[in-house]
């Protein structure tokens, strides 16, 4: 029962076919046999999932995820359960309040099992900044999930859970779900509250699904997705039903193949697995026409100089005094501040702070800051030019498949370099897909990203699952114990 979808399973729970106890008993022993090797779940709250698998028994009929059970990112706050962000800063913290995807998913009556393991403060690529642990990849023993959002990708490829919730600053989402071979959104900022997330860069942070397939995707997202008027950035745009968007044919959908992004640098399986879907998008109707981006080549500088500087500031809270680890042997205030940072927070996340503390100085903030925003803008200026000429733009999701953990933990500049294709979206506040289009010669997945107009996740939804029926890689599990 572990490998249904959403949607199958709600057609047996509907028919009385299985229960919900008897799906959280099926993950719960599939999490036994195989999460040892994976690594996903940072917390696991066994009682409470079985109480509310049989309380939504009792209940019957329900929400659009009655009795399904998921997992969430651990940068989520879930009232009754820790969320540390994979850093040792927060380890043990548990949050008075539920984010508002938290309340939406219970709202639904989803069943949520645990966290999911997550780079520290949601940095990284790879996974491999987590404090506690670092998932492996379930279609390759020792290889990367990606990250920061590896966790939940992870969890969902493995069939540790029905769906799940990440977060993506600068492809969190889409680069985990392409090399763990699901489906994974980034929605249009602003499509899904922020309340409860815990910040990494304000301005480009954004929860989304992964899924096992696109249609999961979009009930997912019907879910998550409205107004939130404690997030000041949630937009108050009606929400519509998603699923409506899985229509068969293409016929007068324009995709835009942008020459930037199959550049030098570009692995030929995943250049190959790529052109191979935009063809599949052409015998199902769409009309493929070539498109630029020409400030791709500084979205990399950019971001890296937009998120360090937010997270920068962000971060400053954690300064041992309001919540999460305190250096108790400090004899001074001062002490007790540079002690609880330096001991608690990783080598990625004390980069990153120093990068956007160095930018927002006096002195350079108008020569780093300041010119990383006036560049961002010509980055959104640029998809709004592509997207009148085009419904989508078509691309890789990263210019490799997934690699052995450790072997770029040495260069950050090469880690920074895998979310060359996935940054710009966030940069625009764009919507972006990730949707399995392939496999390497090693059988590591490769996703195609799919990336939209704001708040456009309809006609991303729509070419995925066209995509999907065509490509014959749906439902195709890794081989786990």
């Amino acid at each position: 029962m572990h490998q249904l979808t959403i949607h199958e399973a709600k057609e047996k729970l509907s028919s009385k076919e299985v229960t919900s106890v008897a799906l959280v008993q099926s993950v719960l022993a599939r999490i036994d046999a195989v999460d040892d090797r994976i690594k996903s779940y940072l917390n696991l709250d066994r009682e409470k999932a079985l109480v509310a698998a049989e309380q939504a028994d009792m209940q019957g009929e329900g929400g659009l995820l009655h009795g399904i059970p998921v997992a969430v990112k651990d940068v989520l706050c879930t009232q009754d359960m820790p969320t540390t962000c994979g850093s040792r800063v927060l380890d043990g913290f548990i949050p008075p309040y539920n984010a508002t995807a938290i309340e939406k998913l219970t709202d639904a009556g989803a069943i949520i099992l645990g966290k999911l393991a997550m780079d520290e403060f949601a940095m990284g690529s790879t996974n491999e900044n987590c404090a506690f642990q670092i998932p492996e990849n379930p279609w390759k023993k020792e290889y990367v999930t990606g990250g920061s959002s590896g966790g939940s990708a992870a969890a969902v490829a493995a069939d540790l859970c029905f769906a799940s919730l990440g977060s993506d600053t600068g492809g969190s989402i889409r680069q985990p779900a392409s090399l763990c071979g699901v489906v994974g959104m980034k929605p249009t900022y602003g499509r899904v509250s922020r309340y409860g997330l815990v910040a990494f860069a304000s301005s480009l942070d954004q929860v989304g699904p992964f899924s096992k397939d696109v249609s999961d995707c979009a009930l997912m997202m019907n879910v998550i997705s409205g107004h939130d008027r404690r997030d000041s950035t949630s937009i108050n745009k009606k929400v519509p039903d998603f699923t409506r968007a899985l229509t068969d044919g293409m016929q007068g959908v324009r995709v835009g193949i942008p020459r930037e992004y199959f550049s030098e640098g570009l692995d030929p399986e995943v250049d190959r697995a790529v052109r191979n879907g935009i063809e599949m998008l052409r015998e199902a109707g769409a009309e493929i026409i070539d498109v630029s981006l020409p400030h791709t080549e500084y979205c990399v500088a950019v971001y890296y100089l937009v998120a360090p500087a937010e997270a920068s500031s962000n971060l400053a809270r954690y300064d041992g005094v309001r919540f999460g680890f305190r250096d108790m042997e400090a004899t001074s205030l001062i002490d007790m501040y540079r002690h609880t940072r330096s001991q608690g927070f990783g080598d990625e996340v004390k980069r990153r702070i120093l990068i956007g503390t160095y930018a927002l100085s006096a002195g350079y903030y108008d020569a780093y800051y300041k010119k990383a925003s006036q560049v961002r803008t010509l980055i959104k200026d640029d998809f709004a030019t592509a997207f009148n000429r085009c419904d989508l733009v078509v691309s890789p999701v990263t210019p490799t498949p997934a690699w052995k953990i450790g072997e770029k933990a040495d260069d950050p500049l090469a880690l920074y370099l895998s979310d060359i294709l996935t940054i710009s979206a966030n940069l625009a506040g764009i919507p972006g897909l990730s949707v399995p289009c392939g496999f390497s010669s090693d059988g590591l997945p490769i996703g195609m990203q799919m990336q939209a107009a704001h708040f456009n996740e309809e006609i991303l939804l729509k070419a995925a699952w066209n995509l999907e029926q065509r490509a014959g890689v749906a439902g195709r599990k890794p081989i786990l114990p």
